[in-house]
Order: C-alpha cells, then structure tokens, then sequence
C-alpha cells in the first residue's frame, strides 16, 4: 500500500511529504532551515527549547516545528516577525542563565547556542537576574561536566538512554532549580557510567567536554629526559580532517603524520599494527575455545566502554570476553617492553601517547592489569582525543591544510587492512576471520571481505563454514554496535533464544569507533542530515581496499615480533604482556 502523501504550503512554497512527516522536515525538504537546540532526530524530539517554532494558520500559538505533524492543507510560516521575535526571546532567555564565558570555552566558534544567538541578533544581558546553582563534576578521569554552560536541552540524557541504554543521568530537581546530574546527584565516577562520550558529542554547549591531557602531553615532548612516542588509533585518519574543514570521511593519515611529527614525538606510530597483533592473539584465543571446549560465544575486548558495560551489567558474561588487551592497551605494552628492549630505552623514561577517537580509553589506560612493563609503569601514559589532537595542532601554529604526506615511521608503523578496518562496527569481526579462515585452511584464501558483517545496522549475524580440526563448523558470529544493541544482543543470548552463536564482536558507539566519543562534534542539523557512521566508514573501507596487505598475520612486522620477542600468539609471554583481566563491578 503507497504511503498517503499530504500537501501543504511552507512560505508560500508548495510541499507533498508522507503523512506524519513533521513541519520541521517538510522545510528542509524545499530547502528551508527552522533553528533547533533540543531536537537530535530519533532519540530527543520533546519540543521543549521552542526555538524551532513556527506559525500554522488558523493556530492560535506558535508551535514546535520538529514535534508538530503536516496535514492536507496547511499553511505554514517560518520567519514571520512573530516568529523571529518568540525565538530571539527564547535563547536570550536560556543566555540570562548561561555561563557566557565563550572565549575561553572549548566549544566556542563550534557552539550551536552561540552560532543561533549570533544569527538572531541577540542581547545576552537582556535578561538578568539570579542564576542557577551549579556545579563541576570532575570526578572521572574521561569527562568533565560544568552545569553552568548546561541549557536542559536533555540530549546528553537522551544519547545515554537511547543509544546506550545506560540512563546514569537525568534531569534532578524541579522548577528554576532543576540541573542535569546523576542519581542522588553523585559524582559521575560514583555510578554505572561507562565513559562513552556519546553524551558530549550531542551536547550542543560546552557543558560536557573530555578531561584534557595536551599541557601533559607537550610537556613530556618538552622534557629532554623522556621519550616520547605516539600511535594512533584507525578511525582518528577518517574524522581528524573534519576539525580543518575537510568533507566528513576524508582520510588525512598522511598529513596528520606530518602534523604529528612537527608536534615533537620522536616515534610517530600506527596503532594498526597492534590492532594486527590483537587478530593474532584474539583470533588464536577463539580457535583454542572451540577446539577446547572453552566458554563461547567469545567476546571482543577492543572497546572500554563496552568493557566496562559488562563489569557493570553483565558480570556472569566476563568469562564470555576475550582475555585480549585492546589494540591502544597492547601499543602501550609493546612500545614498553619489545620496543624499549630494541632502542635500549629503560621503559620508565618512554611516554606513550595515544590518539584514540574514544573518551572510554582515558579511563582504560588507568585499570589494573595494564602495565606489562613492571608494576608502576603504565602501559599508556596519556589517550587523547580526536578533539585534542586538533587543538594540539592548532595551538602550536600549524598549518595542516598546507602539509604535505609523511608515513609513519619503523617498525610500528607498519598495519594492515584488517587492522584498519577496525574502526568501523563488524570491522573487527571481518578482520578475525580474514586470519581464521586462512589459518584454519592454511591457505592464502582469494576471498576474503565478508561484507556480511559490514554497514550500520544495529545488530548483524552471518555464519561462516569452516573446517577446525577436521570438523566442519558453521561458525555463526554476531556483530553489535551501540550498547542497547548490545544490551539486546546479550538478553537473547541468556534467554536462550540466541544460544549457537561462536564469536561476538560489540562496539560501544553507534557504528564503531568512526562514531566515537571524541570524535570531531557536530551540530544537530548535520547530525540530523549526515549519516557520520557511514562516511567517514566509508573512508576506511575505500583505504582497505586499496591496500596490498589486507590481513594481519600478513604483516611483516608480526611475523617478526613474533619470531623474536613473542615467540607464538598465546604464549606464555604473549599473554603476559597482551593479555589482561576483568572485574565485577556495581550497577548501582
């Protein structure tokens, strides 16, 4: 049965959209923009900062343009002098109780509250008066909150109970009083939070930012005494452009190699090739479980936040979880143990500085069972943001639309496709069995892309026959991203209805890492009209195919280590320094 279609007017302008479409989609469709603060498409359509307002003939009130359906016939205007009054009204309102401490804020010129107050023409003294209490929670070692810059648009609580199904914050208090916060109003390290980020990509303020690490980070560069070697993480070369003002997507390795080089590390490594070791140790793992009768179906243990979900949620699933430390958790561990050794570097005088698009890895890298160099020498010493990384290079002058293309240096810098690909959700799947499948057959198979696990969907399966120690097994696997995806994936799997699964792969983040919380942040309409997973996915999967080396057990480099340092995936020393362990945790 066709949709039934509605007509209508928008400025004069005749519209036809499918019946239930809102005003607020029916003027983006014949090219009209209606301003919105509250509104995030699919988790926040509430209505309630009614900036988006609009006039309806024959209503007598304005109404919210992104809540309020077209019908056959209507009339609407959207920027009539009513309309622009109420809305400039309206944001001079939420300015009155605002920190406007813009030029020190990390989200100034990247603020949708100070860019529609620019566009309306506002007054931000018009309205004085008492202000709201606040508060700084600074608690967690991933993310800051300042509720003095917070406007109760409640998109922060929305990302957490929507895309996560974590709900640890809410709207506290009523009336003038009211503020976002946990329950009881607890310091944020002190529940159930899993340390995201999604909560700060949707903020449209500066209320939520990442705890920042750049000061520490160029001071190390700075100490003569320290050497400092930095990797990055996959999806950092597909979102960093986006913050120089590159299309979404765009794959900036080869400049921001260059940026990182000029920054002053004096190693500037790909965390691909760990994210290679990870396959070899992780992919190993499972062939041993299901020749060996060991817990199935095995877990990914790339993602923190995902990680840190099960601690939480889940503690009866730890045993489920691959042992593996995560691709930034084994570049750290390498670059202090196999590395050190090789330049002749005590590891105490090595700083290993992450660039991850992830806020979760800043709380990561300070668990227990993380230093594979000795008690007291972490494995990573700072993780920084996507979102840092670009303020690092901005602070420092440099010009990076006008770098040209470095390559990462020996031997770190040497990954595959397959650790690459990473970055997207099914990436790690895709590549365990583009390793699996080889190993199993000992063959260099042709076909290896299994696109069956690619794409955004939320949760995704596909079984793949292959033939362990003389057995055929139709090896079923199951891809998830997003931690309610994930929150249903693990429902099935205890209620029995999914009980023949093998091998999992979760990623915190809607899409992957390419959707990570500290990935570049962009306003609602962009998020609104721009799928972000899919383009800067879409970055990845063209580079990988483009490649020569495309699997992990390929690269040349881990086949050496191996030979010389680790002996064999799943070693004894292997596990030593890759491997790590998992605790259980309250949910309250």
């Amino acid at each position: 049965m066709a949709d039934k279609m509605v007509n209508l007017k928008i400025n004069g302008i005749d519209v036809e959209v499918k019946a239930g479409t809102t005003i607020l989609e029916a003027a983006k469709k014949v090219g009209i923009k209606i301003p919105t603060l509250c509104y995030l498409k699919d988790i926040n359509a509430i209505g309630a900062c009614r900036v988006c307002v609009v006039e309806v003939k024959g209503a007598r009130s304005l109404v919210a343009s992104c809540v309020y359906p077209v019908s056959e016939g209507m009339e609407v205007f959207t920027s009539t002098p009513r309309v622009l009054k109420s809305r400039k009204t309206t944001v001079e309102l939420i300015l009155s109780n605002h920190n406007k401490a813009c030029l020190s804020c990390v989200r100034s010129l990247n603020c949708e509250l100070q860019a529609l107050s620019e566009e309306l023409g506002c007054d931000a003294e018009h309205f004085s008066g008492a202000k709201t209490p606040s508060t700084i929670d600074d608690s967690t070692p991933y993310l800051v909150r300042d509720n003095s810059k917070c406007i109760l648009c409640r998109r922060c609580v929305s990302a957490c109970k929507q895309y996560q199904s974590i709900g640890v914050i809410g709207a506290n208090s009523r009336g003038f009083n009211t503020h976002i916060a946990s329950q009881f109003s607890l310091p944020l390290m002190d529940v159930a939070c899993v340390g995201c980020g999604q909560c700060i990509n949707v903020c449209p303020v500066g209320a939520l930012t990442e705890k920042d690490e750049t000061d520490k980070v160029l001071e190390a560069i700075n100490d003569p005494s320290k050497y400092v070697i930095v990797g990055t993480a996959p999806s950092v070369r597909v979102g960093l452009g986006e913050e120089f003002g590159y299309p979404i997507g765009s794959n900036v390795e080869g400049q921001m190699v260059t940026a990182l080089k000029m920054l002053g590390f004096d190693d500037v490594f790909d965390v691909n090739f760990t994210a290679d070791l990870t396959i070899m140790e992780e992919g190993t793992e499972f062939l041993d479980r299901v020749k060996n009768g060991g817990v199935l179906p095995m877990m990914t243990s790339c993602s923190p936040a995902w990680i840190k979900f099960v601690e939480h949620y889940y503690p009866e699933m730890i045993p489920n979880l691959s042992s593996c430390k995560s691709p930034q958790q084994m570049f750290g561990a390498i670059c202090k143990t196999y590395y050190a050794e090789k330049i002749g570097k005590d590891p105490k005088d090595i700083v290993v500085v992450s660039i991850m698009p992830c806020t979760a890895k800043k709380f990561e890298k300070t668990r227990g069972n993380q230093s594979a160099a000795g008690e007291g020498i972490p494995d990573i010493d700072y993780s920084l943001t996507t979102r840092e990384l670009a303020k690092l290079i901005k602070k420092q002058g440099i010009l990076f639309r006008d770098l040209k293309d470095s390559k990462f240096d020996a031997p770190i810098g040497i990954g595959s496709g397959a650790g690459l690909i990473f970055g997207a959700t099914g990436g790690v799947m895709e590549a365990a069995l583009r390793t699996i499948a080889d190993l199993v057959t000992g063959k260099d198979l042709d076909s290896f892309e299994y696109t069956d696990v690619r794409g955004i969907k939320g949760i995704k399966e596909a079984t793949v026959p292959l033939t362990i120690d003389g057995k055929d097994i139709d090896v079923k696997v199951a891809v998830a991203s997003g931690l309610a995806n994930a929150r249903e994936l693990i429902e099935k799997i205890k209620s029995g209805e999914a009980k023949d699964y093998h091998f999992i792969e979760i990623m915190s983040c809607p899409g992957g890492c390419v959707n990570g919380g500290g990935q570049p942040i962009r306003s609602a309409y962009i998020r609104n009209n721009y799928d972000l997973r899919e383009l800067r996915a879409k970055g990845i999967y063209d580079t990988d195919a483009k490649m020569t080396l495309r699997k992990s057990h390929e690269n040349p480099v881990i086949k050496e280590i191996y030979e010389t340092y680790l002996e064999k995936p799943n070693s004894h020393k292997a596990h030593k320094i890759l491997h790590t362990s998992y605790v259980a945790r309250s949910n309250h």
